[in-house]
């Protein structure tokens, strides 16, 4: 998902300046010839594409085998939830946990919070563009489950069944039950 600009990162993102500033030179060389080729347009098209940042041909994969933790403190309670974060993964596989941002909260802002503490200990194979490692903002869902709380509607994707067969038996089981 690609956000599109705002009107506060006109004057700092050098993309969109540079975008801007290519469709001024080309509403003006319209202007002033009074018509554009069609050759002239193919290749104004494929400039301005190449300029843009594309998506990556290969998505980045997570490579840590110790997942996010259920936090401690939500334990009694058998409390669940899902947190969606934005993250950024640079060109090595780094997670730059200062970028992370919360898209949709869990409501329980202890979910959230480990959630966004987690994943400075995260590391992925990067995205590759080419063949070229790049780096990437992808969102990522964490989902907090409690081994013996009710099944979540629609968790069954998670597990294959209505209640996982391998919960941990303590607070330091994974975000995903398994």
């Amino acid at each position: 998902m690609t956000r599109l600009p705002t009107i506060g990162d006109w004057g700092t993102v050098p993309r969109v300046r540079t975008l801007l500033v290519g469709w001024l030179v080309v509403t003006v060389s319209i202007g002033a010839t009074g018509c554009i080729t069609q050759d002239d347009a193919r290749k104004l098209v494929a400039a301005l594409q190449a300029a843009q940042p594309s998506r990556p041909d290969v998505a980045p994969v997570m490579v840590t085998r110790d997942p996010i933790r259920y936090p401690a403190s939500m334990y009694g309670r058998r409390a669940q939830g899902n947190v969606t974060l934005r993250i950024f993964i640079d060109s090595i596989g780094r997670v730059h946990s200062e970028s992370t941002q919360v898209v949709e909260t869990s409501g329980e802002p202890a979910f959230d919070s480990a959630a966004v503490a987690g994943v400075r200990d995260l590391r992925f194979s990067p995205a590759r563009r080419k063949g070229t490692p790049v780096a990437v903002s992808v969102l990522f869902p964490v989902y907090f489950r409690h081994p013996q709380g009710p099944p979540v509607p629609g968790d069954s994707v998670l597990h294959g069944s209505a209640s996982p067969t391998h919960a941990p038996d303590g607070p330091t089981g994974d975000s995903t039950g398994r």
